[in-house]
């Protein structure tokens, strides 16, 4: 006890151990007790068990780096450490990600960092799970850049009071239409930047508005559409104070806005003669369709009444016709069907 793993670095003063680059395939089961803050980075580590950081051996450890290794599984109950508030798991290709990871209890972490590490669309539905529970209720600081996300589950922040900086930098999110920023009172930085947005809808906007301590948004480097679903924006940066650097933020199509700043943009630079809200273009459709369809069958069965006494004549005449039409198959069948008659039919034809 109080000693340190060969292949590590120990400062006891500090309470820091360092196993860099060391060709780790485990996690050294002999960490010495007063550890605070452990690097365990650069290796080939592909798996945390539960139990890789005994809780009651490690009471201290409160912030655990393992960025840069080789990890695929993180398992129930692997990061169950009692005073964790800082962890960071970047670099790391992971396939699995236990909801149950810290534990059945919540956990202490203020800080979770992801960078690279959900290039899989079942860990990020895992982490989702994770952070709808309400188990990282304290967290305070989420770094979600670098994974190539194109959408984000809905209601995965909803679950986060604590949170003040989310980390969306460096995706290829498309589209904010089914992420809610409700409930998250206490954040005050928000990263979008270098990603695929094209527009954020008012929606959106209004989320952003409502929430009082949001003083930094990023939203550069984004393929901006400037038509006219990209009004309600403009007019949002025009008077909000809440977007950094957004007299840099220009237009990525179509081609005659191409490289206009947004901020510079008026009502005639947009070609606005064709509705951009599809789904209420569609519905609006659908509904005139309907009404077109009630009145057509009220004039059908109108004329239907007027002309009662005629339809009721026209029918007569058929019922007479088909009762005529089926007398005149039932003699024939009766003659077919007696031989005698058959005889006498055959004799005369004779």
């Amino acid at each position: 006890p109080g000693g340190c793993p060969a292949l590590c670095e120990c400062s006891e003063p500090a309470r820091t151990v360092k196993c860099v680059n060391r060709n780790l395939t485990a996690v050294p089961p002999d960490l010495p007790p007063y550890v605070r803050s452990l690097f365990i980075t650069g290796n080939p580590l592909t798996d945390l068990p539960a139990g890789a950081f005994p809780a009651q051996r490690l009471p201290d450890l409160a912030s655990l780096n393992l960025s840069g290794n080789h990890l695929r599984t993180v398992e129930a109950g692997s990061l169950a450490l009692p005073a964790l508030r800082q962890l960071d798991l970047s670099g790391n290709a992971l396939v699995s990600f236990s909801p149950q990871a810290f534990g059945e209890g919540g956990s202490p972490l203020e800080e979770l960092v992801l960078r690279g590490a959900l290039r899989d669309h079942g860990v990020l539905l895992s982490l989702a799970t994770l952070l709808q529970s309400g188990a990282l209720r304290n967290l305070s600081r989420l770094e979600l850049a670098d994974n190539g996300l194109l959408l984000l589950p809905a209601g995965m922040f909803t679950a986060l009071p604590a949170l003040r900086q989310l980390d969306l930098s460096n995706n290829s999110l498309v589209g904010l239409r089914n992420v809610s920023f409700q409930g998250l009172g206490q954040l005050q930085s928000l990263n979008l930047s270098d990603n695929s947005l094209g527009v954020l809808w008012n929606s959106t906007l209004a989320q952003f508005r409502s929430l009082p301590a949001l003083r930094h948004i990023v939203l550069g480097h984004n393929t901006w559409v400037c038509d006219c679903a990209i009004e309600d924006l403009v007019a949002w940066l025009k008077e909000s104070d809440q977007v950094e650097g957004k007299e840099a933020l220009t237009c990525a199509s179509p081609d005659k806005m191409l490289g206009k700043a947004l901020l510079k943009i008026n009502g005639s630079d947009l070609n606005c003669s064709v509705p951009i809200d599809l789904p209420s273009q569609l519905q609006t459709s659908y509904v005139f369709l309907g009404i077109v369809l009630a009145l057509i069958g009220a004039i059908f069965l109108l004329v239907l009444y007027l002309n009662r006494k005629g339809i009721k004549k026209w029918m007569h005449n058929i019922r007479d016709a088909c009762r005529d039409h089926m007398e005149g198959y039932h003699y024939r069948y009766e003659i077919n069907a007696d031989p005698r008659l058959t005889n006498l039919s055959s004799n005369s034809d004779v």
